[in-house]
């Protein structure tokens, strides 16, 4: 049975903790009687949650933050897990020396709030909130706090004017119509990227997809493309789910174009079919700001990311009244049945 008692001048505790184990908290000098209730019953709060921890025991924000990256390191994709890291290693200095316990929903507003007055652009401050959510997620699990109080501290709001330099910005989804897609891609003037983008566009294969694609993975017989790897930040990585690898069917238009392409396209050591001059693959963020950005500011279209080309394709096929099961399939999956593909009005197939 928990008591308090006065002890020296000062007032002090005297409970068991979840474990049965008998401790003792001694009251700050100065401190009334209703002071130390008011202790006490945070305390019983605390051992009834199974969440107790004797002060000198508490871990440091750095420390459960290092504990959550070590726990993930093999749970993710490299990559991502570097993201995270570099979350980890660069912006949480200010909260890295603070008891976990003594982070609250003023301290996370307070950091959101400091970092959108140095001018932290909008889309890394919701990354870095992802990663501090996920740490304090981790500090509930593991019994150092009995709720995470990043989740009813205010979000940061978006900035009068989203910056758009980096692809994966977060902004809203925007679908192309038809005239837009025959006028964005009027103003890239590269064929390469020109066919990568109407690709795109018509396959609804992700950016990293078609950039890993090889000519050994197109079915000139069943006018299919397969859908084997995909590459992100620089490395080749198989997809993360089964459901990822898949085959996606082409209409004879662009089957016609990708022949096309074929005898155009620079022989290169690894059979890609969208090599960089080099040979290599092709750099997504100069790929972005050389060719995507400027024939879509040029044609006078909505600012899109690459992936919006993707968003366009399966809105424009159910404009075409394709079944929204096989436009999830084709978009996620390997389809069953190969429905004719959509064609913009200026590319319906020849008769």
């Amino acid at each position: 049975m928990a008591c308090i008692s006065k002890r020296r001048g000062r007032w002090v505790i005297d409970f068991y903790d979840q474990q049965g184990v008998r401790r003792w908290r001694t009251i700050p000098d100065g401190a009334t009687k209703a002071q130390a209730k008011e202790e006490l019953r945070a305390i019983e709060e605390q051992v009834k949650k199974g969440i107790y921890l004797p002060a000198v025991k508490v871990p440091l924000f750095s420390e459960v933050a290092q504990e959550w990256i070590e726990h993930k390191q093999l749970k993710l994709r490299e990559t991502t897990w570097e993201v995270y890291e570099g979350h980890v290693q660069n912006h949480f200095g200010d909260l890295d020396y603070i008891k976990i316990t003594r982070i609250t929903i003023a301290t996370a507003e307070k950091f959101t709030t400091d970092r959108q007055v140095q001018g932290m652009n909008i889309g890394t401050l919701r990354k870095i909130l992802v990663t501090l959510g996920q740490i304090l997620s981790y500090a509930v699990r593991h019994k150092y706090i009995d709720y995470n109080p990043l989740r009813e501290a205010e979000r940061p709001r978006s900035q009068a004017k989203v910056q758009e330099d980096e692809d994966a910005d977060q902004g809203e989804m925007k679908i192309l119509t038809p005239a837009q897609i025959n006028a964005f891609l009027d103003q890239v003037h590269d064929h390469k990227y020109r066919f990568l983008f109407k690709l795109a566009v018509f396959s609804g294969a992700r950016q990293g997809e078609l950039l890993a694609l090889r000519w050994g993975e197109v079915d000139w017989r069943h006018t299919q493309i397969h859908i084997q790897r995909t590459f992100n930040n620089g490395r080749l990585f198989t997809p993360k789910t089964k459901t990822s690898k898949r085959k996606i069917d082409l209409g004879p238009v662009i089957m016609k174009e990708l022949k096309r392409w074929r005898l155009a396209c620079p022989k290169n050591n690894q059979d890609m079919v969208f090599p960089n001059d080099a040979g290599n693959h092709i750099n997504n963020k100069n790929m972005l700001r050389r060719h995507f950005r400027p024939a879509r500011k040029a044609a006078g279209c909505p600012s899109i990311r690459f992936h919006d080309l993707r968003l366009t394709n399966a809105s424009l096929r159910l404009e075409n009244g394709e079944n929204i099961k096989y436009i999830q399939a084709s978009l996620a999956r390997h389809p069953h049945h190969h429905p004719q593909r959509l064609c913009t009005p200026n590319e319906r197939p020849e008769p």
